[in-house]
């Protein structure tokens, strides 16, 4: 019979070659509380606890699967994101911490009432949705709010009403090419988009977990314009956002003082560069 230790000791060979040492633990980790739904620090306790057939085998497999490159939230189908769940899959990306910290400023500024005029059914739209983690985290902590959210991709769309039925948020998804879309008439109160910005010497940095596995037209842009949809967007919140309103951006962090210069040009007004947990230059704050 398997015990939780020699699962740890199976995913450290197996993994050696694809993840440092702290990843491999913390992967091993969240895959053992997933198939046993046991907590984690009993699993840290209990080194010696013994796993039945079933759940020896799941997790071998799940060693297999991972030693490919394969992220284990696409190998569980499942994500944690702002103290919710998500359903994912390779046809949206996997939501990042970094993330939550443009939801939690957008919240912020909007329960603060930095907005000169804050209406009791505030309007936002997030582009580029993706799995809908954005627009769904938003909702679930601004009950009042009327929240919409734009893609490209009908699949991802898919993937993001399903999870918008998960958590019990009332989304407006709708079908769209952001770099074709038609401008609403001064329709919301915010727009909010971490759309792609990865550029192709940003690939090389990677690890193949990403680039071979989540989807290149969430993440990737041409080298000769990184700021292609950050353009975009911004010319379609011109006309979109009401006055004032407020344009959230998630940003590739070669490209802070870029964005902010793009912003300044097109006329919005105290614009804010932040930092990350991590001290990198992420996300962009402007007004309109």
């Amino acid at each position: 019979m398997k015990t939780v230790k020699d699962v740890f000791n199976n995913f450290r060979l197996r993994l050696a070659a694809v993840y440092d040492a702290q990843e491999t633990e913390a992967l091993t980790l969240a895959a053992v509380a997933e198939v046993t739904q046991l907590g984690r620090a009993g699993i840290k306790a209990f080194p010696e606890r013994e796993l039945n057939n079933e759940q020896a085998a799941r997790l071998n497999e799940i060693a297999i699967q991972l030693q490919s490159g394969k992220p284990l939230q696409y190998i569980l189908g499942k994500a944690e994101f702002y103290e919710l769940t998500f359903n994912v899959n390779p046809s949206v990306l996997i939501p990042r911490p970094e993330t939550e910290e443009l939801v939690e400023w957008v919240i912020q500024s909007v329960v603060s009432g930095e907005r000169s005029v804050v209406s009791s059914e505030i309007s936002i739209l997030d582009i580029g949705t993706g799995s809908g983690c954005i627009a769904i985290s938003l909702k679930k902590n601004l009950a009042t709010a009327v929240v919409s959210a734009m893609d490209i991709s009908a699949d991802a769309l898919q993937t993001a009403r399903g999870n918008a039925k998960l958590n019990r948020a009332e989304v407006n998804f709708m079908e769209a090419d952001i770099l074709s879309a038609k401008p609403d008439a001064a329709k919301y109160d915010v727009i909010v988009s971490n759309p792609p910005y990865v550029t192709s010497h940003d690939k090389r940095q990677m690890h193949t977990n990403v680039t071979d596995f989540e989807p290149h037209t969430a993440l990737f842009v041409p080298d000769e314009d990184p700021l292609l949809f950050y353009k975009a967007i911004a010319d379609y919140a011109l006309l979109s956002l009401k006055k004032p309103g407020m344009l959230f951006f998630e940003i590739n962090e070669s490209y802070g003082a870029e964005t902010v210069a793009m912003l300044m040009e097109k006329g919005y007004k105290d614009i804010q560069l932040k930092k990350d947990m991590s001290g990198r230059d992420r996300m962009v704050k402007a007004l309109l």
